[in-house]
């Protein structure tokens, strides 16, 4: 339909739309609706003269009020590393066990530990810190080497077993399947299973007892309560490293797995190990 109409019930022209018989009435937009559109046009093209806008082959329009949200982020960062600082100085002047102490210090370190260890340590250790076969929970009472902030200082700093590093923490259980029969490993495992949990042969217990007294005390300590010094296991608290059960105990006695933890020094630097060192030890399982 071309040609004008009046509707009939309102009086209004139609735009000579009709769709099933409902025509479009053709009202004019009110003025303070065209006032408001034509302002907002207006301020597009000004914002667009005023702030980068429009792309062009390799960048894109300054603006002429020379504005940066780069700039913007960079000056934030820069006052963000300035409002740390103190916090930062702090940390390099003092010992982990002060750090702890120091409830604003601490309560940083935490923070900061935290994001290092999402960086860094969840590959093995987990998100939670709650660790896996072979890497040990984090959050428990059970350390190897001890849960002190200065123990956890030092294995974050020199790592275990970390061949680069003279100071790196050492222990290496022997393969004892060269060295007592299969028979005594049995046995052995079983007194060992037995001290933290049921066995499937108790008559095992007995002689893997005696076995453990001619071959496993030096370590672990005659009550199997393990031994910092040597980072030795307690075997009396039914928490396993590498698989609970006799069967993981014999694997392990026969031919025993050794983990390999990184020295973070190097790489993170004495205040973000520090850090680190606060934040495990405040997981819960710190001493």
């Amino acid at each position: 339909m071309s040609s004008e109409h009046i509707d009939d019930v309102s009086g209004v022209p139609t735009t000579g739309h009709e769709w099933d018989g409902i025509k479009e009435l053709n009202n004019p937009l009110p003025r303070w609706w065209v006032i408001t559109f034509y302002i907002t046009i207006v301020w597009a093209i000004g914002y667009t003269i005023a702030y980068p806008a429009w792309p062009m082959l390799s960048s894109a329009t300054k603006g002429v009020l020379g504005y940066s949200s780069r700039n913007d982020v960079k000056n934030e960062l820069a006052a963000a590393e300035v409002a740390k600082g103190q916090y930062i100085a702090a940390i390099q002047a003092k010992t982990v066990s002060e750090i702890a102490a120091d409830d604003a210090l601490r309560e940083f370190a935490v923070a900061a530990g935290g994001a290092t260890f999402k960086v860094n340590c969840v590959q093995c250790h987990g998100s939670g810190a709650q660790g896996s076969a072979g890497f040990p929970n984090l959050n428990d009472d059970d350390w190897l080497w001890g849960g002190k902030t200065e123990q956890l200082e030092q294995t974050i700093t020199h790592g275990i077993r970390f061949a680069s590093d003279p100071e790196t923490r050492q222990s290496e259980m022997p393969a004892f399947g060269d060295i007592i029969t299969a028979d005594q490993i049995n046995q052995v495992s079983a007194y060992v299973a037995s001290l933290s949990g049921p066995v499937q042969d108790k008559s095992l217990i007995e002689p893997g007892a005696k076995v453990f007294a001619e071959n496993c005390v030096a370590c672990h300590g005659d009550k199997a309560k393990g031994n910092r010094e040597f980072g030795a296991p307690d075997l009396t608290d039914a928490i396993w490293l590498y698989g609970a059960g006799e069967a993981a105990i014999a694997a392990q006695v026969r031919a025993p797995k050794h983990g390999v933890m990184p020295a973070w020094i190097g790489r993170l630097g004495e205040t973000k190990v520090k850090e680190l060192a606060v934040y495990v030890h405040s997981l819960g399982g710190g001493e």
